[in-house]
């Protein structure tokens, strides 16, 4: 009899939804998540492994389509992190992935509700380049997925990909599977063990220095070296800003914000260390 994380697998696509993984732990991931100003659900999913999912609906009021929405908030939170994030997404007409790593320009595909590729073949090779996956087994499995097939819709498709996950660690909680509504993501993973709601977490949480230490700033946290990385993201971050409300993308408004964030958290950081190096020791 199958079990009812195997039924979760074998439903269609019933509505718009998306999550985020994130190659990183949870501890690691929620500075930069509570940097996107979202109502999100963060939890562990796997070795090194962490998923992203909207608390609330209130991100489908955008005027964006679901894909530009997940794509804008994966680029947001891999711009300044070491560890990549796979965006997934999917609609009454599509669905597929966008992997955004560091500047580096996202990589991803679409597949038509029907499951008909609609996407660059070469994308698949360049995803499990930059993941790290097997390049004989997942290189195989990806490019199987990019083939017609009359049998396979666009929920079988991302299963696929998930299955080539799973051999890289990635182990999702109960429900939390890409064919579901919103809503229903939501509340699965609301219960998914070691949930936290990263907008509950303020600005001193940002600025602990167990948290700055597995951000972007990690390697340079103080000294003119981290100042002068934190004053670039202040640039980089308001110019990309002011573009992307410019353009009315609220994906790329959050990447510039993530920036100026980060931006003010390492000058923050390194003000609040040397202030601290300058404090008399107590005598023992």
């Amino acid at each position: 009899m199958p079990t009812d994380a195997a039924r979760n697998l074998e439903q269609p696509l019933r509505g718009t939804g998306g999550l985020l993984l994130c190659r990183a732990a949870p501890d690691a991931v929620a500075p930069a998540a509570v940097l996107l100003r979202r109502p999100m659900l963060l939890a562990p999913a796997g070795g090194g492994w962490s998923v992203l999912v909207p608390a609330d609906l209130s991100w489908q009021g955008e005027e964006e389509p679901v894909d530009l929405v997940l794509d804008g908030w994966a680029a947001a939170l891999a711009v300044g992190a070491p560890w990549p994030v796979l965006a997934l997404w999917w609609d009454a007409g599509r669905a597929g992935f966008s992997l955004a790593s560091g500047v580096r320009r996202p990589v991803g595909y679409v597949w038509l509700a029907d499951g008909t590729p609609a996407g660059e073949d070469e994308a698949m090779r360049t995803f499990a380049g930059r993941l790290g996956l097997d390049p004989v087994f997942a290189v195989e499995a990806l490019d199987a997925l990019t083939r017609p097939d009359s049998e396979a819709d666009a929920a079988a498709r991302l299963r696929g990909v998930l299955a080539v996950l799973a051999h890289a660690g990635l182990a999702l909680p109960a429900g939390l599977v890409p064919v579901r509504p919103a809503d229903a993501l939501a509340e699965a993973a609301g219960m998914a063990p070691g949930v936290r709601r990263t907008d509950r977490a303020g600005w001193r949480e940002v600025v602990r220095p167990e948290l700055v230490e597995a951000s972007v700033v990690g390697p340079l946290m103080r000294g003119r070296r981290a100042r002068l990385l934190a004053a670039a993201h202040l640039v980089a971050g308001s110019a990309l800003g002011l573009w992307g409300l410019g353009r009315r993308s609220g994906g790329w408004a959050a990447a510039g914000g993530l920036l100026v964030a980060q931006g003010i958290a390492g000058l923050a950081y390194d003000r609040f260390r040397g202030d601290r190096a300058r404090l008399p020791v107590p005598p023992d």
